[in-house]
């Protein structure tokens, strides 16, 4: 028997249409002043403007900050929290990509806190309380909606983490209809973020659990049936839906039992070189599933059965083989970059990044398998010609 702790956010709504709820959902929450917690690319595509609709329905008045960038600063948290309570924000809606929602995090729990951003910093500092916080995912990827994690930058490539129960909203809302736009190469690179955080979910050795086990083979598998789709038919609302819903899973699976290596080693590809986290995960990961390989065989076999295009194995070998190619050829399938060389990395480079990741020891240690400074040198070097080279 094995004792475990699952949590996760208190409501789940994932229906296509459902941000016309939004104002219904505010005043369940006790919200009559909601703060939106955005950015520029919601405004400019017109998704703030598709909230202004389902707001205006109910005459439903609401603030707006729609400054937050990718990897926010600790700075333009704080600028949030300050614009918040002028506004007089009696609950945070946050809207948009994963920074948006952890910045919306963030600016919940520090309105009424006597706490500073910095206080927050680690493992259960967060003290309370927290305003009625509402998270509207518009891509499927990051799973912010169901983790207790807010990441904030804090130097020119450093970040820190907020780890908080407090930080689970009350209601995700997962509406399609607001992920239909998405270029494809965005919608294929958040779609493997998704599935990195189902697969390192799955193989962590700290805390994975029968639960979490479940949510994270569910995840895979809906995903894996519908990136493609997703990607190439970005109309097709029923693959939308299916993506948001997988990687909502993900994020409820990897919130439980934490990711290791993948992200270890992308981490210092998004803070040096300033890559899109997605396409930071995907870059490493084939090359930390064959560093896994061995220790990692029972479990990558498992999840090869959740791959849609996956090819069964004789044995569990085999299967553990064809997962990793699955992944592989569906990386290549998506049109995405494989190579750090293209994304203007060289070879000087990967010493900085190994020594970068070493310091990701909260994350090393749920890897199957130890990662010393010459692994993290020899996965780059492979992470340098790509997935065609090896």
């Amino acid at each position: 028997m094995t004792a475990f702790e699952f949590t996760t956010t208190k409501q789940i709504i994932s229906e296509p249409g459902s941000l016309a709820r939004l104002p219904e959902i505010c005043a369940n929450l006790g919200i009559n002043k909601p703060y939106i917690i955005t950015d520029p690319g919601i405004v400019s595509v017109g998704l703030l403007a598709q909230l202004d609709e389902s707001m205006a329905a109910k005459a439903m008045a609401y603030g707006v900050f729609s400054d937050v960038v990718a990897d926010p600063p600790d700075h333009l948290v704080m600028a949030a929290v300050e614009a918040a309570i002028a506004a007089g924000a009696d609950g945070i809606v946050g809207f948009g990509g994963g920074s948006s929602l952890d910045t919306a995090k963030l600016v919940a729990l520090l309105v009424h806190s006597e706490q500073s951003l910095s206080d927050l910093y680690g493992i259960d500092n967060a003290t309370g309380p927290r305003l009625p916080l509402v998270l509207i995912p518009t891509t499927a990827g990051t799973g912010s909606e169901a983790t207790a994690v807010a990441i904030v930058t804090t130097g020119e490539t450093t970040k820190s983490g907020v780890v908080s129960k407090l930080l689970y909203p009350d209601v995700a809302l997962l509406d399609a209809n607001l992920t239909i736009g998405l270029p494809a190469h965005v919608t294929a690179a958040t779609g493997i973020d998704a599935m990195v955080h189902a697969i390192e979910a799955f193989t962590s050795v700290h805390k994975k659990n029968p639960y979490s086990d479940m949510v994270a083979r569910e995840a895979l598998r809906l995903l894996s049936a519908n990136i493609y789709e997703a990607t190439f038919n970005g109309g097709n609302l029923v693959a939308r839906q299916n993506m948001l819903l997988g990687a909502c899973l993900a994020g409820q699976a990897f919130a439980n039992s934490p990711v290791a290596a993948v992200h270890a080693l992308a981490y210092p590809l998004g803070g040096r070189f300033h890559i899109p986290h997605g396409l930071c995960n995907s870059l490493v990961l084939p090359h930390v599933l064959r560093f896994n390989a061995e220790a990692a065989e029972h479990w990558y076999a498992e999840l090869n059965d959740c791959l849609a295009d996956a090819k069964p194995g004789e044995n569990s070998a085999a299967s553990c083989a064809n997962f990793i190619s699955s992944m592989e050829q569906l990386i290549l399938a998506l049109g995405i970059p494989t190579k750090l060389s293209d994304m203007g990395i060289s070879a000087e480079d990967i010493p900085q990044l190994a020594e970068d990741a070493m310091l990701q020891t909260r994350l090393l240690i749920n890897n199957p398998v130890d990662v010393t400074l010459a692994d993290a040198l020899n996965i780059y070097h492979a992470a340098l010609t790509g997935i065609n080279n090896g």
